[in-house]
């Protein structure tokens, strides 16, 4: 990932997860000196966010968290549940998917371990590495495409940290590797449903912890990015 990518995927996350909120100012030099890095990769991190909608410039004034409904947030991981349970019912038709849920229950268990040590890590290689894998015996690749750009809009590091969400993950990861293996469709996609709608609910609920969609909020607020 280069690294004009990686600043924007940090702001993105902060932008998600309401550690910066609508209206406030993004100062280029305060968000470079916390990440290490120059001003540029900064600025046109920002103007690939400018041009996803999450923040819209202003001359002279620089960069501003644009607004985000708590329907997108809704139709974000609608997309992506949509994509995901495609993909897996695409999986689950694989004349050779028994050789890949062996490699699914060996990643689940690390997986467990990882969430169990408390390795933030190791859980966010393995919940990628799970995916990934699904991605492979569903041989989509159009399709994974797709859905790899969606989640972007998924802050992972939001997640990673919490324990529940983690138990719960191997725990829906061991059913869905149950439906395949009957390969269960409908199983399978309301499975992967289910688990979006859990994201999506945990991360609104933050939001409104941190008063994202409180009144009030409004290009005047001088919060910055790195604050």
């Amino acid at each position: 990932m280069q690294l004009t990518d990686e600043v924007a995927a940090d702001l993105r996350s902060r932008i998600l997860t309401g550690q910066v909120r609508p209206g406030a100012f993004i100062r280029l030099d305060d968000v470079a000196a916390e990440l290490g890095c120059s001003v540029t990769p900064v600025r046109e991190a920002l103007v690939t966010l400018r041009g996803e909608g999450l923040v819209r410039s202003s001359p002279h004034r620089g960069f501003i968290v644009g607004e985000l409904k708590r329907g997108d947030i809704v139709d974000i991981f609608w997309m992506q549940a949509q994509l995901s349970a495609r993909l897996a019912v695409h999986a689950a038709s694989n004349p050779d998917i028994d050789d890949h849920l062996a490699d699914l229950t060996a990643i689940v268990d690390d997986l467990a371990r990882a969430v169990e040590a408390g390795d933030d890590q190791m859980v966010l290689d393995r919940e990628y590495q799970f995916q990934r894998r699904i991605h492979v015996a569903a041989d989509s690749w159009k399709l994974a495409w797709f859905l790899v750009a969606a989640t972007k809009y998924t802050p992972y590091s939001f997640y990673v940290g919490d324990r529940d969400w983690g138990t719960q993950a191997v725990e829906s990861h061991r059913r869905l590797i149950s439906h395949f293996r009957r390969g269960d469709a409908e199983a399978i996609t309301a499975e992967i449903h289910s688990r979006f709608i859990d994201a999506r609910e945990r991360l609104v609920r933050e939001l409104e912890l941190r008063g994202f969609w409180d009144d009030g909020v409004a290009e005047s607020d001088q919060r910055s990015a790195s604050g």
